[in-house]
């Protein structure tokens, strides 16, 4: 397209797209397999790169989706009644107090756009989803990040001695992607302490399923505050991460006015169907929780056995240091070679790490296979 503007032929005028939007930088998502396929000429290859459920979705969800395509030339329900209903019984709450969206990122950025503005705070910690750290700048507010402690842990209490009048959302990803680490009850209790009622704190639990197995995991829906919203999502341990499904809850006002600001038919159709499913299988997801928390730590032996100083994970991934990023790069692509798709952790800003995701086991067997293939050379020029 020509443009019509004065100036160069072809640019736009600076001025159309403020600043703190052209400072963005894409969000990159894990090399799909079919991309994998035609650079590659490959056939057998694991993607084990975006922490997604190896055993595919529940058939009940299938079910209930395959219905649901006779009715796509309707809008779905925009109030998502039958799925709510499901989720209350689950959690013994009321429909006020849900809300669904895109996966859980989409929730997060129409809490950004609900209750952030130009001049407000996020507060944080370093190397956590990024999705966050982009959605802040995208409304014009700030970003302030504390380090994570030396075990890669969000630190509570550097949280708590950084909130200030400008601070107006404190983001917590309880696991923390991408290194699998956990807050536990204790800490989470101490910030809460130190949280005042006008600051909103986001949870956000798209492991939870996972974590929830250990005693010390802060399931939020165990409190009752105000000023905290859960987020959760249907991509993780259900399996739909295809279908772009998450849902929160909240105190009801906090619903309310997140609600003004959603898509009016989001989710869609097939995507409440399929949630809906997902929530009827329970013997689904406990089979995956069983498969991941045997690989998981077959796994974390592999890596720690072969000297890749593993970060302890209560997730569906392992992020495991490398020891820069020339060394991440380079073990990135050797596995490339061998049909193994892991994600490197520079967008992160942990160059010096990578992260491999839990798959079934013929893909982990399909993983340690190729390590074993490129750990020699990689070791004698990383590892000396």
């Amino acid at each position: 397209m020509t443009s019509k503007t004065k100036g160069n032929p072809g640019q736009i005028s600076e001025s159309l797209v403020p600043q703190y939007i052209r400072d963005l930088k894409v969000y990159q998502a894990g090399k799909p397999i079919d991309e994998l396929a035609r650079e590659k000429g490959l056939t057998h290859i694991s993607k084990l790169a975006s922490n997604e459920n190896p055993l595919g979705p529940s058939p009940y969800a299938i079910r209930e989706m395959t219905n649901a395509l006779w009715d796509i030339h309707r809008y779905p329900d925009m109030n998502s009644y039958e799925l709510k209903k499901e989720l209350c019984a689950l959690y013994d709450i009321k429909m006020e107090n849900i809300a669904l969206g895109n996966g859980s990122e989409g929730l997060m950025g129409n809490l950004a756009s609900a209750f952030l503005s130009p001049g407000k705070e996020v507060l944080t910690c370093e190397n956590t989803f990024i999705a966050m750290y982009i959605l802040t700048r995208k409304m014009g507010a700030n970003l302030n990040c504390v380090p994570l402690t030396s075990d890669y842990r969000f630190d509570v209490e550097a949280l708590a001695n950084a909130i200030n009048e400008n601070t107006k959302i404190i983001y917590i990803a309880n696991p923390n992607n991408p290194t699998g680490t956990y807050i536990t009850t204790k800490e989470f209790n101490y910030l809460m302490d130190h949280v005042p009622d006008h600051v909103l704190v986001i949870l956000d639990e798209a492991y939870f399923e996972f974590a929830n197995l250990y005693d010390d995991y802060p399931n939020s829906m165990d409190y009752r505050y105000d000023n905290v919203i859960t987020l959760r999502t249907f991509s993780k341990a259900y399996g739909l991460a295809g279908i772009r499904i998450g849902y929160g809850f909240g105190h009801e006002d906090l619903i309310s006015n997140f609600s003004k600001v959603k898509m009016t038919f989001e989710p869609n159709l097939i995507a409440q169907k399929g949630a809906f499913g997902a929530l009827k299988d329970r013997p689904h997801l406990e089979r995956t929780l069983t498969e991941n928390s045997k690989y998981l730590k077959e796994c974390y032996n592999f890596l720690y056995e072969n000297e890749l100083n593993p970060i302890k994970s209560v997730t569906n991934f392992i992020a495991f240091k490398t020891g820069s990023g020339e060394a991440s790069d380079y073990l990135f692509e050797k596995l490339l070679n061998e049909g193994v798709i892991i994600r490197p952790l520079k967008a992160n800003e942990m160059p010096e790490f990578v992260r491999v995701s839990i798959g079934t086991h013929e893909e982990m067997e399909h993983f340690y296979e190729a390590m074993r293939k490129v750990l020699p050379d990689f070791k004698s020029k990383y590892l000396k």
